[in-house]
């Protein structure tokens, strides 16, 4: 769900294992990370190429936004369609390039045309021009809201859920009728032209939905070739370096960025349900999940027991290569460091290994970590690890559990478990983040009504729901006068007499 750009070392970067500069090529090779081999060549879109792509785009645009709402839904509904059908297929180029066993990837296809679906069949009931009361100051005019598309959105897209994140864009972008110019991650672009070939099996001739493909610079190229808008998932280092470029035109973004989820256990929790969740959220995709649990806190009284339980439940996790493994290897080969300095570093400061350790970090697999009694200024609690480790520490109450969880710049997800649903309810509240699952874990993810976003160094502005919809839509305001003011205030004439009835009624409305 997250991704950074390749102008950083965070660790959802989308530098390849083996860059290549485009001025040294004009391709660049998708590997597998399982074993390295290369899977295929992709051009390098230079500024040209992606300049031609968001100028065909901004002609599509203009064909897109005249079929209106019943007709882009029919379109996008015939896309989805022919996604599902395809999902196999995708889900197989998926696995391949990211190196995710195809359950994992299969399930995030499935997830991305649920929404897919509920952005063609919603639009129109979020975006259709609506009336608006007046007031009685302005009871002469009709006021009407509603949304237009914004033209063109530029889409930069994350190699971990290389289909869902980005369609959490794409998805809500078109049917708000923008036309899209997608630039997946390098380590992922197959997963892009597989989008793009599959919208061309309906609409050939409407570059509605285009893809380049590149390195770092292609993605800066897209953030200056014009576009209306950015959809930017990557680290918050990253995304200031995007929102500068973005500064030069004044183009907005929406930005979603890192995490470093936490996790609340009460003392009355499912302990067995809480570990299950625990350990897919820790380390389902090789703990490479934005929105995945990377710390947890739990009530000293089921401390132990509750640590207990997840260490037996990840003791039978299978990592590796293949279909049948739990998770796959790191994406990423870099971002091995990363995790390994966090472990050294929580280790340095007193945390202890309750699993695995230094030795667990292979050269492309890293077997699971759990650690405890990590001090909270430590990097394996303070920063995003991006890779299948968890910090398991224990807390006097839940008031010291949301102190901790709140104690860093993320802001981007967060669950709770406890009996007492009203409890959780009030523990979500107190949460700074953008989401919260109660008894449950990325809960809100796989629910297309529900915006997907945080605040803080996580980022801002949603994608999903109607919050996403609007995301990538201008409100646009409209009075039409019905008939003449009976005050004649609007007018380089002003009658005193007008003025002072209302300065009368404005004492009688608004100052009793």
């Amino acid at each position: 769900m997250t991704q950074k750009s390749s102008t950083t070392d965070s660790p959802d970067s989308q530098s390849s294992p083996n860059p290549q500069s485009p001025a040294a090529a004009a391709t660049f090779a998708s590997l597998d990370p399982r074993t390295g081999d290369v899977i295929a060549e992709y051009p390098i879109a230079d500024e040209s190429a992606v300049a031609e792509a968001v100028d065909r785009a901004r002609i599509a645009a203009r064909w897109w936004d005249a079929q209106g709402f019943r007709g882009r839904r029919e379109w996008l509904l015939e896309f989805k369609k022919a996604v599902a059908r395809g999902a196999t297929s995708l889900a197989s180029v998926v696995s391949r390039e990211t190196g995710k066993p195809y359950g994992d990837a299969f399930l995030e296809v499935m997830l991305a045309v649920e929404h897919l679906d509920w952005a063609a069949k919603n639009a129109k009931r979020v975006l259709k021009a609506r009336r608006v009361p007046s007031g009685v100051a302005s009871i002469n005019q009709a006021a009407s809201l509603e949304y237009r598309p914004l033209g063109v959105v530029g889409v930069i897209g994350p190699w971990n859920y290389p289909v869902y994140t980005p369609m959490g864009s794409i998805s809500y972008a078109l049917a708000a009728g923008n036309a899209v110019v997608f630039k997946p991650s390098e380590l992922t672009p197959g997963v892009g032209k597989w989008l793009e070939e599959t919208w061309n099996s309906i609409a050939p001739s409407q570059p509605v939905f285009q893809v380049v493909t590149g390195l770092g610079e292609t993605g800066s190229a897209l953030a200056r070739a014009g576009v209306d808008k950015i959809a930017f998932t990557g680290s918050g280092p990253t995304a200031r370096k995007v929102m500068a470029v973005c500064a030069e035109s004044l183009t907005p973004l929406v930005a979603e960025c890192g995490g470093k989820d936490a996790m609340i256990v009460a003392a009355d929790a499912d302990l067995d349900k809480a570990a299950d969740f625990a350990a897919f959220g820790a380390f389902g995709n090789a703990g490479q999940t934005c929105a995945g649990v990377e710390r947890i806190y739990v009530v000293e009284s089921v401390h132990q027991e509750f640590l207990d339980r997840l260490t037996t439940l990840v003791s039978r996790a299978k990592p590796g290569g293949t279909d049948d493994s739990t998770y796959g290897p790191m994406t990423l080969p870099r971002q091995i460091d990363i995790v390994r300095s966090h472990i050294d570093d929580a280790l340095a400061g007193g945390g202890t290994a309750v699993m695995g350790g230094p030795d667990s970090v292979g050269d492309r697999i890293i077997e699971p970590v759990i650690l405890t009694n990590v001090p909270e200024t430590s990097r394996a609690v303070c920063e995003e690890t991006f890779g299948p480790t968890v910090v398991v520490n224990k807390v006097r109450d839940l008031d010291e559990a949301v102190d901790r969880a709140n104690g860093t710049n993320y802001g981007l997800g967060a669950s709770i478990f406890t009996r007492d649903k009203a409890k959780g309810r009030e523990l979500a509240a107190r949460l700074r983040t953008g989401m919260v699952s109660v008894n449950s874990v990325l809960g809100f993810a796989g629910i297309p009504s529900l915006p997907f976003g945080g605040i803080g160094e996580s980022g801002f502005g949603r994608i999903h729901g109607a919050d996403g919809l609007r995301e990538f839509s201008r409100p646009k305001s409209v009075t039409v006068e019905r008939f003449r003011s009976p005050l004649k205030l609007m007018s380089l004439e002003r009658p005193q007499r007008d003025l002072d009835l209302s300065a009368r009624m404005l004492k009688f409305m608004h100052g009793r």
